[in-house]
Order: C-alpha cells, then sequence, then structure tokens
C-alpha cells in the first residue's frame, strides 16, 4: 500500500497500521498493551508521502503535477487524505501509471472531499479502471464483491468498518460486559480502545450508550464535527453512530449463542 497526505489523519492510520508501541497512550498507567505484538503491517507499506498543506498552496493549482510525488512504488492501493482538491483529482491519473490498481479517499471532513469533488474522482476512476471507495467516515468501510483489491485490503489488515465480539456475563439481575474482542478496527484504531473501555459495563441502553460516546469522544475521533449537508449530521456522529450499533450486532449474536446453548443443554 502507498499512502499521499497533507495534514496528520493519515499519519494516524499509518501508526495503527504499523502498531506503533508509543502511539496509543489512551489507557495511560493501566495499559494493557491489549494490541501490541498482536499485528504490524509495516513491511506491506511501500511509501508514504506528505504533500504541501492545502494552507500553503493556492487556492486554484494550473499544473498539480509539479506538486505530485516524483515517482511512486508499485502497489496495490493508494490512500490518500487532506489533499488539496486540485492535488486530490490529479492524483488517479498519477497513480494508474505507477500501476497502482485502487484509491480510498477517506472523508473525515466533507469540506475536504465535497460531493463535486467525490463525483469527479469517481468519473476519473473509472475511466481509468481504478477501483475506488470514498468512506464518509473512514470507519465505515465495508468491502463489496465488485472491488476486490479494497475488499482484500480491509480482509489483510483487518480495518474499516468495526467488527467486535462481545461476551457477558450476569452480576444479580444486570447483565454486563465480560470481554469484548476486536475482529476488525476502524482504520485510527479507535476500536482498541473502545473495546478495553466496555469491559464490566451494564448492557443496559442508557449506561451502554453513554459509556461508548465517552470513550469515542475520549480517544478522540478526528471526525468534523461541522454538519455534512449530504448526511444531515456531522461525521463525528455518524462515526460514533457506527461503532454503537457494531456493539449492539455483537450483543446479540452473543445472545443468540446462549440462547442456543441454553436450548442444547
Amino acid at each position: 500500500m502507498v499512502f499521499v497526505y497533507s495534514k496528520d489523519f493519515m499519519e494516524r492510520v499509518i501508526r495503527n497500521l504499523i502498531n506503533d508501541p508509543c502511539f496509543c497512550q489512551s489507557c495511560g498507567l493501566y495499559c494493557e498493551s491489549c494490541k501490541y505484538n498482536v499485528y504490524s503491517f509495516v513491511r506491506n507499506i511501500r511509501a508514504a508521502v506528505q504533500l504541501p498543506n492545502p494552507t500553503d498552496l493556492p487556492a486554484f493549482i494550473d499544473n498539480p503535477e509539479e506538486y505530485m510525488p516524483k515517482k511512486l512504488p508499485k502497489a496495490d492501493i493508494c490512500l490518500a487524505s487532506g489533499l488539496h482538491k486540485d492535488l486530490l483529482l490529479e492524483l488517479p491519473q498519477h497513480i494508474k501509471k505507477a500501476g497502482i490498481r485502487a484509491l480510498i479517499a477517506p472523508i473525515e471532513d466533507w469540506q475536504e472531499v465535497p460531493m463535486g469533488i467525490r463525483k469527479q474522482l469517481e468519473e476519473k476512476c473509472k475511466d481509468l479502471e481504478l477501483e475506488c471507495a470514498f468512506p464518509k467516515p473512514f470507519c465505515t468501510l465495508e468491502p463489496e464483491k465488485d472491488k476486490p483489491t479494497i475488499a482484500r485490503f480491509i480482509e489483510e489488515t483487518k480495518v474499516g468498518r468495526p467488527l467486535l465480539e462481545i461476551s457477558t456475563t450476569k452480576i444479580g439481575e444486570d447483565e454486563v460486559i465480560e470481554y469484548v474482542s476486536v475482529r476488525r478496527s476502524a482504520p485510527c484504531g479507535s476500536t482498541w480502545y473502545i473495546a478495553r473501555k466496555l469491559a464490566g459495563v451494564s448492557t443496559k441502553k442508557e449506561l451502554l450508550y453513554d459509556a461508548i460516546a465517552k470513550t469515542h469522544h475520549s480517544y478522540p475521533c478526528t471526525a468534523t464535527m461541522v454538519t455534512d449537508p449530504e448526511t444531515k449530521e456531522p461525521i463525528l456522529h455518524i462515526s460514533g453512530f457506527t461503532i454503537r450499533e457494531e456493539v449492539e450486532k455483537a450483543l446479540e449474536k452473543d445472545r443468540t449463542r446462549e440462547l442456543k446453548e441454553k436450548n442444547a443443554a
């Protein structure tokens, strides 16, 4: 994989993928090293190229190719974030020449990739026969059958829309979460922290949702709080709804498993 980015969001994704031991400091002295030595994709990263911040560039760039990387290594997929709009629109043609087959440009802030720019990118990628995805935000990315390169990236790196396994136990009359296993994490790594903090939390909806919201904001999520004109929601809220839905799905699976075991006994 190849990264082409500005700003710091993609650096967070890279540090999560290589499992930098200094990256997640959220638990402080209570860190159990739940994710460290579990995985590392440092050998899968062929290049990480940081381009100038959009605020340091002209509003309109006549020759965007002048700012693009002089050379990119051949890879399966390019991940791009935080780029000046003119550089982002130039990127599909640039990565196609390098032999790259897919582009993921996550949208953490709709103002960086507004709807018009996204549609132009989709058209360019289609013309160049590049797979593309523009998840809003990155933690909503899911595999699709007609995008095998992107689907393989999700499967191999175990990042995208979070996927959890949860076990519960009874304490008196209260059902509480005993353990949360991360099968797929949000690309920024927040799912590991949320999973760690949900142990011991009641599954009563009000208490559970409050715990998820607090841990999600504490990581913290990098998505914008500016309302997205398409979804009518801040993208940070979409991220929060996503992890909440996945916790609910995992709890439902655990309850179904327990019911089957009880009926089989």
